[in-house]
């Protein structure tokens, strides 16, 4: 029979006699369920809200935190468990929390060590102790200090080993024995074990989560990675306790240190023969009080359940079940959004999984009265024995079957960390159940209707005697079906473009050293496959304009949106004519050749960078599933290319891709029309059917399954590949990872493929999510414009808020009109060659999308421009990869590879 507590001060609150049944009853068995396959589901975060005052809300938070906590120990830790009282202390609460679960651990479970955890906390410790330490040589630094701590702690083989001084001689003694011990015994028995374990634990950790979060910067050594951390921090730690700047540095230490503590915490396996791997029987449990706003330990327990609360779609699951008991702030509830609920509907949400936070409110009459008592948990007794009990024997069977006959195990062969990067969830998850209702013509017509208004205000500026040009856009064909704007970017590149015509008409009114701009917008067809006689429509009108000093007066171009043969012949056309341009997403490397060379500044990173990195980041980043679950990744062994080489774009990007990827290769050549020429080398098979692609694909997984599909074709056939491959339903068993180009964002964030369950998608974008903790305040603030102006002239949702085009053609419009301002300065008449000469002396600013710096003397595209991956998860894409100069004082060469080579 389950033993009950009866003291009353241990007795869990009944408000009504009623409802606090089926809590009482659901929490045990929350934490340690009968049937071991629910532990592998993540409970939401529980808030029960004490709402009273004085002694009756401090009786009333320790009764239900003692309540809470009696079940969990008898005579010792029955489970890993964790009560933190938020004090205004100097260490961390998750630090608090780790130690505290740490000490203790029951018998026959795991985890009993916490190596992610320890590590985080050595670092983060001395960063915080250290707040003035120059950025220098920090990182060796942090390394020694890790190290030092391991040894001083005894933990692993470190700790066992001699020091310099336990051998009696001092190592750097000038006697012949004192430099034989330097340089032979303590290398081998300090030195060399202490820089393999560094390397080691550096790669687990960075390779298993910490490499994929923003705070690293990209870096992949864990130590140069914690060195940008405390860089970045040391001006807001140098600031007095309570101050938001301190908080801001604070949160973001305790944001790493808690995600590898929950790291440390992610269940392992049940079954097979590991020891480790199969001893959780019950789930961890974290208690949380938090003080009332303004008191001791306030700002620490809410910092805390802020950070929970941001980590829980990103860390590993199940995670702890925590539950914070106290008086939050309205602003934590704001940012929490919990469910008010009844006790016996927070009881339902502990088995559910992935469930948002729940809040139960307990006022005074409640606190006072009678209690229900609390089962106490009983962890499953399967495993009898301890685990290195059970290792030994394992040790010894697998040590009879080697001098029996040998031992093959090929996935131990394998090893290493084999954490997805970006999480094991598919493009399906979180998302709506359908696409995004779009609105072709409405939002197409709205962001001309603004652009329209701004040609008013430019012309009235004219009227007055300003000096006042005008820039032509040329775009694709305007769209008439959903299925036409999914696959195309004109509407937000034209949003884009109105919004910096907004921004600079606006800014002249008080800057008189600015040029108002007129915008000219062209569609030059479906495909862009008017540009060429569009272009020389535009050139044989500027060659009639003489003198014109009118507001007509062109004085560059925006485009081109798409790299194809139309387009590349169409910047040839506009080179001869003399006629400035900006390029937005257009980003074949064979664009800027022949004339274009001389008047055409592309804005995006080319083909062969993209492709150079995304071959590295295929190559090196745990993107494959290396199951049917999904649950474990793995670089992947072979490029399953598909192209169209009859598109400039595509052949582009695919064959810079086949150069760069150090593994093996297959392409095949596919287009819906039927146009295989040129034909791509190596003999790859021309295919028109999604249906014919589909099988052929699968067939190529089966042989391979850990290949990666690397598309650089365009999104409306991606679309019809995807559509076949759902339907034909062959080899969709096990999830099916994309990595593709910027091409796939116009699709991919519409929600296209919310019902996609088996697809892992991965593709470019030229500027950060708003989302990321990365984006600089330029993207930010540009998000927050963009979402301003799609609300004041459209309806409905909008799926391109994450999108990079319109940040492009705002950021490339903003080059073009410093151009055309500097040129003013030299030349009041505005010459097109003036501009050109402006644009080659060099262009610099912080962006929407980054750091925009042109050399001067060419027109490559701007010096380490950023190039972000995403994984698209639902409706919201997550960056895994940053690349380039995304703010101000960021570049390749400190992020590493994949971004440098």
């Amino acid at each position: 029979m389950t033993p009950f507590r009866s003291d009353s001060d241990e007795l869990f609150p009944d408000p009504d006699n009623a409802r606090a049944d089926a809590f009482v009853s659901e929490y045990p068995t929350a934490v340690a369920p009968s049937d071991p396959a629910r532990l592998a589901t993540r409970p939401p975060l529980v808030v029960f809200r004490v709402d009273a005052e004085g002694s009756v809300y401090e009786d009333g938070t320790a009764r239900i935190l003692e309540a809470l906590r009696r079940p969990l120990d008898e005579r010792g830790k029955l489970v890993p468990y964790a009560l933190v009282h938020a004090a205004d202390e100097p260490v961390l609460l998750s630090e608090e929390a780790g130690l505290a679960l740490a000490d203790g651990t029951p018998r026959h479970m795991t985890p009993d060590r916490y190596p992610h955890f320890d590590v985080v906390r050595s670092l983060v410790t001395h960063i915080r102790s250290n707040p003035l330490r120059p950025a220098g040589e920090l990182a060796d630094e942090l390394r020694r200090h890790a190290c030092d701590r391991q040894q001083a702690e005894r933990r692993g083989l470190l700790g066992h080993l001699p020091r310099p001084a336990s051998t009696g001689i001092a190592p750097d003694g000038a006697d012949l024995k004192g430099w034989l011990v330097r340089v032979f015994w303590l290398s081998f028995t300090s030195a060399l074990p202490r820089w393999a374990w560094s390397r080691w634990i550096s790669r687990k950790v960075m390779r298993r989560w910490f490499g994929a979060m923003p705070d690293a910067g990209g870096r992949t050594d864990l130590y140069r990675a914690m060195a940008h951390v405390a860089t970045m921090q040391a001006p807001r730690l140098r600031g007095a306790p309570g101050e938001p700047r301190h908080e801001e540095a604070l949160q973001a230490l305790e944001r790493i240190l808690l995600r590898a503590l929950l790291e440390d915490l992610a269940t392992p396996r049940i079954g097979r023969y590991l020891p480790k791997r199969r001893r959780r029987t019950a789930r961890p449990v974290l208690l949380v009080e938090v003080p009332p706003p303004g008191t001791e330990g306030a700002r620490r327990a809410e910092r805390f359940l802020r950070v929970l609360h941001a980590l829980h779609g990103t860390a590993p699951r199940p995670g702890p079940l925590v539950v914070a008991v106290g008086k939050p702030s309205p602003e934590l509830l704001a940012e929490l959004e919990p469910r008010e609920c009844t006790l016996a509907q927070a009881a339902g949400a502990l088995g559910t999984q992935d469930g948002g936070p729940v809040m139960v409110v307990f006022r005074e009459p409640s606190l006072t009265g009678p209690g229900l008592p609390v089962a106490q948990v009983e962890p499953h007794r399967r495993f009898r024995t301890s685990w290195r009990t059970t290792a030994s024997l394992l040790a010894a069977t697998a040590a009879l079957a080697v001098t029996a006959g040998g031992l093959t195990v090929d996935h131990v062969r394998d090893g290493g960390d084999h954490t997805c990067l970006g999480g094991s969830a598919s493009v399906a998850a979180a998302a709506r159940t359908s696409p995004v209702p779009l609105d072709p013509e409405g939002w197409y017509d709205a962001a001309l209707r603004a652009i329209t208004q701004q040609n008013k205000r430019a012309e009235d500026y004219a009227r007055q005697g300003r000096k006042v040009r005008t820039v032509v856009a040329f775009v694709s064909s305007r769209p008439r079906t959903e299925d036409e704007t999914r696959f195309d970017g004109t509407i937000p590149e034209l949003r884009g473009i109105a919004m910096w015509q907004q921004k600079l008409n606006s800014d002249a009114s008080s800057d008189q050293n600015l040029v108002p701009l007129r915008v000219d917008v062209r569609p030059t067809g479906e495909g862009f496959r008017n540009a060429v006689p569009e272009a020389r429509k535009l050139v044989a009108e500027v060659r009639a304009e003489g003198r014109a000093e009118d507001d007509t007066k062109v004085v560059g171009v925006l485009a081109y949106a798409q790299s194809r043969d139309e387009t590349r012949a169409a910047l040839q056309v506009l080179g001869e004519g003399q006629i400035p341009t900006v390029g937005t997403t257009a980003t074949a490397n064979e664009m800027l050749a022949g004339a274009a060379s001389l008047t055409y500044w592309p804005f995006t990173p080319d083909n062969g960078r993209e492709a150079r990195i995304e071959a590295d980041f295929a190559r090196g980043a745990n993107i494959i599933a290396r199951d049917d679950d999904g649950a474990a990744c793995s670089p992947a062994r072979q490029a399953i290319v598909i192209e169209s080489s009859a598109d400039l774009y595509s052949r582009s990007l695919a064959g810079r891709f086949v150069e760069a990827f150090s593994g093996t290769t297959r392409i095949f050549n596919f287009n819906q029309d039927g146009d295989f020429d040129p034909q791509p080398p190596g003999g790859a098979p021309n295919l028109s059917s999604a249906d014919v692609l589909a099988e052929q694909l699968c067939q190529a997984l089966a042989e391979q399954p850990q290949s990666v599909v690397y598309w650089s074709a365009r999104a409306k056939d991606f679309t019809a590949f995807i559509t076949a491959m759902d339907t034909r339903g062959t080899c969709i068993d096990r999830p099916v990872t994309v990595l593709g180009g910027n091409e796939l964002t116009n699709v991919a964030q519409t929600g296209a493929f919310a019902n996609k369950n088996w697809l892992r998608l991965y593709y470019s974008a030229h500027r950060l999510p708003v989302t990321s903790e990365y984006a600089s305040d330029r993207t930010r603030l540009f998000v927050s414009t963009y979402d301003a102006f799609v609300r004041a002239g459209t309806r409905g949702a909008d799926p391109w808020r994450q999108d990079g085009h319109s940040a492009v053609s705002y950021d490339a419009f903003h080059v073009l009109s410093q151009a055309v301002a500097q040129a003013w300065l030299r030349d009041k008449d505005i010459d097109r060659r003036s501009v050109l000469v402006a644009l080659s002396g060099g262009i610099h600013f912080n962006g929407a999308t980054g750091e925009i710096s042109y050399g001067q003397g060419g027109n490559a595209p701007p010096v380490d421009k950023t190039l972000v991956i995403l994984r698209q998860l639902g409706d919201e894409p997550k960056a895994v990869l940053v690349c380039g100069a995304y703010d101000e004082g960021r570049s390749s060469r400190a992020e590493g590879p994949p971004c440098t080579p």
